[in-house]
């Protein structure tokens, strides 16, 4: 089993990623992210590998890769199509520097789950900035 690590490009916090991808999944099923480049290592994503999000330079969420298929850009290209499974897991948040495209992410390095797949009650209602310090001191 390998996973991927990916930054999440355009929403600001984890709710605004699962809003996006809940419209997504309606407009454009199945939920899926579009990649130009095809993992090589298919066989071992399936086998049981998740997609890592990094939102907001913090790595906060996992999602189950349930498929990868033969997709198209909107402009017409060929791409990947890394199918996901709805359901956003919060795992123990770091923060990530910016890089492009994904990487492939062994288990041995990938943050655990949190233990009840939500986050702590009224995070979302505290200042950006607020949040952003708490992560860096790892405190959320």
């Amino acid at each position: 089993m390998i996973h991927l690590i990916k930054l999440s490009v355009g929403p600001k916090d984890v709710a605004q990623l699962q809003a996006w991808q809940t419209e997504r999944a309606i407009t454009h099923a199945p939920l899926r992210h579009r990649t130009r480049n095809r993992p090589k290592r298919r066989d071992d994503i399936l086998d049981g590998g998740s997609i890592y999000w990094v939102v907001a330079g913090f790595l906060q969420v996992r999602q189950r890769i349930i498929d990868i298929i033969d997709d198209t850009m909107e402009d017409g290209t060929a791409c990947a199509g890394l199918v996901l499974d709805p359901l956003l897991v919060p795992v123990a948040a770091r923060s990530v520097k910016a890089f492009q495209g994904w990487r492939y992410l062994d288990p041995e390095a990938a943050p655990p789950d949190l233990a009840d797949h939500s986050m702590a009650p009224g995070i979302d209602g505290l200042p950006p900035a607020l949040r952003a310090a708490l992560r860096e001191a790892r405190l959320i």
